[in-house]
C-alpha cells in the first residue's frame, strides 16, 4: 500500500478553480463581517490598496493557463 505523504496532489484544472472560489468567497464573507471594526485610517488604506489593484497588472496566473502539472510544480 502506497504511503499517502509521498504522493504528489493532482488536481484537475475544474477542482483548482472550484477551490479558489471557494477560497475568495470564504475570504469576503469573512473580510465584510470584520470591515466595520477597522479604523478610518486602516479603511482608507484598503481602498486605496483596491484602487492600485484594479489598476495593476495581474501576476496570478489565468484558470485557462493552470493544470494539474503546473500546480504540482
Amino acid at each position: 500500500m502506497p504511503n499517502l505523504k509521498t504522493l504528489p496532489l493532482q488536481l484537475d484544472s475544474e477542482h483548482c478553480q472550484a477551490i479558489c472560489e471557494e477560497v475568495g468567497e470564504r475570504l469576503r464573507v469573512l473580510l465584510d463581517r470584520e470591515t466595520g471594526d477597522l479604523s478610518p485610517r486602516l479603511q482608507l488604506l484598503l481602498g486605496r490598496l483596491a484602487e492600485l489593484d484594479r489598476e495593476a497588472p495581474s501576476i496570478i496566473p489565468a484558470m485557462d493557463d493552470m493544470t494539474a502539472d503546473s500546480v504540482a510544480a
